[in-house]
């Protein structure tokens, strides 16, 4: 699957560049990311393309992104693996009630992210990979746990039994009341009779009348939601990565279900050396999600006018961990910062940019805080100083590291 173009991302200067650390899901805390051998590995799970990208997308997005800009600031390679889950219930669904066919909708809306993260200067994934086209590989996956022992068939369909993974539990740190309320809320079927335990997870789901489906050795269908990202990530990441990320509502079941089938597979464990996770954006009072049907589309503000960059800088203004409500005050505050900044920048002087520099990389370094990051470039902006070299050592400082342009001709 095709990914989307890259932005050009300027070179900064040499400097102390501290240790990144994020807070992980599973170690319930801090940690330090260390990538080895050069390359950072992160995976982040992408969406399922049956409607257009909303601000609690966007806000997960630019936090990952916000991610790999620190670790290329740090010399390192980053390989980046992003899903489209192409195929899934939700898209079936809503293709079947708009009279539409699937696979048009799916491409429409993986089109339309796709220019999405493109106008939000989104650095692209090195591997962008659709369900559909990694069937096979997923489907043989599912073969090689079976083969491992741990799958077993219900009237046709496969499961994965959480009884041969020793360390499930481990990724959410929930307890058993709270994983089963939230698995019949996310897609799992803890109700189905004949499964050896509520919380087994599917693997592959036989066909369905009137459903696609695809040959393969589990015979003729399609593939459970978790162990797509599991395949996927393995075939291009190896057994183990730095990051997993995703935003909070994948925690459980998603993130839990994968790793512990990647386990299974590999006999690995940790999958993620960290598991990382975006808050909610919400609207109205509740988490902004298609269900719902309270979003705020990106693409809509965008045909409104809106500047990429200054909706870039709302999101980045509160931590990317703290759910939110998503406000028309937000924008105009990231409209006003873009312009404020804008003008700073314009100056033929200004206070330090290496000590603006040096703050921003202390900022995004303790678990990416852009709250902090974006106080600083505010008061650099407010100050004034003697300093000819500032004005495009912080041009170049916003654009490499917050991923916003401050160049007039972007505007």
């Amino acid at each position: 699957m095709q990914s989307w173009p890259a932005p050009a991302v300027p070179q900064l200067p040499s400097g102390e560049r501290p240790v990144l650390r994020v807070f992980d899901s599973s170690a319930q805390g801090l940690v330090d990311v260390v990538p080895q051998g050069g390359t950072a590995r992160m995976y982040v799970c992408g969406i399922t393309p049956y409607d257009a990208t909303h601000l609690g997308h966007a806000a997960t997005y630019l936090a990952f992104d916000t991610l790999g800009r620190v670790w290329r600031d740090q010399g390192l390679e980053v390989l980046f693996v992003q899903n489209v889950t192409d195929i899934d219930d939700p898209l079936l669904e809503r293709a079947e009630r708009d009279g539409e066919d699937w696979v048009a909708l799916a491409e429409r809306e993986t089109d339309l992210f796709r220019e999405d993260m493109t106008a939000l200067r989104v650095l692209p994934p090195d591997h962008y990979v659709g369900a559909v086209e990694a069937m096979d590989e997923i489907a043989r996956l599912v073969v090689r746990l079976r083969e491992a022992g741990a799958a077993y068939e219900l009237d046709g369909d496969v499961y994965f039994p959480i009884a041969v993974a020793p360390h499930f539990g481990e990724v959410s740190r929930l307890d058993r009341a709270t994983m089963t309320a939230l698995f019949r809320e996310r897609g799992g079927d803890p109700d189905r009779p004949g499964k050896k335990d509520p919380l087994d997870a599917l693997l592959w789901q036989a066909a369905r009348p009137g459903e696609p489906s695809w040959e393969s050795p589990l015979g003729t269908g399609r593939p459970g939601w978790h162990v797509e990202c599991a395949a996927i990530a393995l075939g291009r990441l190896g057994e183990t990565m730095d990051v997993q990320g995703g935003g909070s509502d994948l925690l459980f079941p998603h993130h839990e279900h994968s790793a512990i089938e990647a386990e299974a597979a590999t006999g690995v464990w940790p999958f993620a050396r960290a598991y990382v996770h975006a808050g909610m954006v919400g609207l109205d009072g509740e988490k902004m999600s298609k269900s719902r049907g309270n979003l705020v589309f990106v693409s809509r503000l965008r045909a409104e006018g809106v500047d990429p960059a200054a909706l870039r800088l709302a999101l980045l203004a509160d931590h990317y961990r703290a759910d939110r409500e998503w406000t028309q005050a937000q924008l105009d505050a990231g409209t006003s910062r873009l312009a404020a900044w804008r003008a700073a920048v314009a100056r033929p002087a200004g206070p330090s940019g290496q000590a603006l520099l040096a703050a921003v990389r202390r900022a995004l370094s303790a678990d990416l805080d852009t709250t902090a990051a974006l106080a600083a470039v505010d008061a650099w902006a407010a100050g004034a100083g003697t300093d000819t070299a500032a004005p495009g050592l912080v041009r170049d400082t916003v654009d490499a590291l917050l991923g916003v342009s401050l160049s007039s001709t972007d505007r």
